[in-house]
């Protein structure tokens, strides 16, 4: 029976014999096969991940730490250059829910979750298409997608899962029409235009949704000519009395027009929720939490903190011993995109330092000559 306990050769893999003991007290071993002598030393990572990721999901603050928390910085500083990617999603899921969180106004997290996990996470600028198709890209299409019309969400949508359909948020639909009427409207028309936006939520059926449809019709005949006002600005130019009226009304006809405003009808096998609140109140607020919680974190770490909050609510998570193996970190990233560079350099590239030659090496402007060190 094989020792559990036995020492094997790092290189070889071979079991090793006891080869004295060092001054501190360390034991020395000893490869017959490799002729070397080392010892075995004790790795703690995983340990430290786990208290570092358990700091991280709590709200200790490190001030209340033995020695206000400088030994756990030292030991768990390191855990801070890793960068924990999104798995690679092919179970069809029912429902999927999308959203971005901002950390500063020029950097956004996309996230897609299901009802129970995070399924995936993606780092940019601005919600624009080519992010959200790059979240999409490793996700199986759904039959629904819960959004709030994020910005080129909808040309994304159509290019990477073009059999999936899209239902809007109508908490979203309503509060971007309450942007142009206000929440206390004071003309007839505004007044007519909020309280048929406030029957919006209480849709139950097909027939309700053609009677609100209808209703809608109807409040642009009845107000028409007021709609139609045009009045001239101190540059002489004509434009819309109520443009923000017609803008509410262009936004509503576009979602009956794009069939996302009443798509949770149309399903009797499945439930299909009106609201992003999974996403909202189940992630977005827990890494507002969090992020509050540790507030102070360099923009860079915050946004590894998220990364570590979506991965460890993933559906299937690696134990931390796998994470420290498989997942890249600043520096391994760095070494790729060199690698990269190097072998793919194009032609035309500029020369960088020391590959180009000076001018001065063949034209003295001196009868002295210029050497370069």
């Amino acid at each position: 029976m094989i020792n559990i306990k036995q020492v094997v050769c790092p290189d070889c893999g071979r079991k090793c014999i006891k080869h004295g003991i060092l001054k501190s007290g360390s034991q020395r071993w000893f490869c017959k096969h490799c002729k070397v002598a080392f010892t075995n030393k004790i790795n703690t990572d995983s340990n430290d991940l786990k208290l570092f990721l358990k700091w991280l999901f709590s709200k200790q603050l490190q001030q209340h730490m033995p020695g206000r928390g400088r030994t756990f910085r030292r030991k768990t500083s390191k855990f801070w250059s890793i960068w924990c990617l999104p798995p690679k999603i092919e179970e069809v899921y029912d429902v999927l829910y999308f959203d971005g969180i901002y950390l500063t106004r020029k950097l956004c997290v996309l996230i897609c979750c299901s009802k129970d996990h995070v399924l995936g996470w993606y780092v940019c600028r601005y919600e624009n298409s080519r992010a959200w198709q790059a979240l999409m890209d490793r996700i199986a299409p759904p039959r629904v997608v819960i959004s709030d019309g994020g910005s080129g969400f909808a040309k994304a949508l159509a290019k990477r899962w073009p059999t999936s359909n899209h239902q809007r948020r109508l908490f979203h639909v309503f509060d971007q029409v309450r942007r142009y009427t206000t929440s206390a409207p004071n003309t007839t028309t505004d007044k007519a235009l909020y309280e048929l936006e406030k029957r919006l939520s209480k849709i139950q059926s097909i027939d309700d949704a053609y009677t609100w449809i209808d209703g809608l019709l109807a409040w642009r005949e009845e107000f028409d000519d007021f709609l139609r006002e045009m009045t001239v600005d101190e540059n002489g130019n004509k434009r819309a009395t109520h443009e923000r009226l017609l803008k509410a009304e262009a936004g509503l006809l576009r979602l009956i027009r794009d069939d996302t405003l009443f798509t949770y009808l149309t399903f009797v096998d499945i439930t299909v929720p009106t609201t992003n609140n999974r996403l909202e109140g189940g992630v977005n607020a827990q890494l507002r939490g969090m992020l509050r919680d540790h507030r102070g974190l360099s923009l860079e770490r915050r946004l590894k903190a998220v990364y570590w909050w979506c991965y460890e609510h993933s559906p299937r998570p690696l134990p931390v011993a796998e994470i420290l193996k498989c997942m890249p970190t600043d520096k391994t990233i760095a070494a790729t995109y060199r690698r990269i560079m190097r072998n793919n350099r194009p032609d035309n590239i500029l020369p960088q330092w020391g590959d180009a030659i000076v001018w001065n090496e063949f034209h003295m402007s001196t009868e002295f000559p210029i050497y370069w060190d």
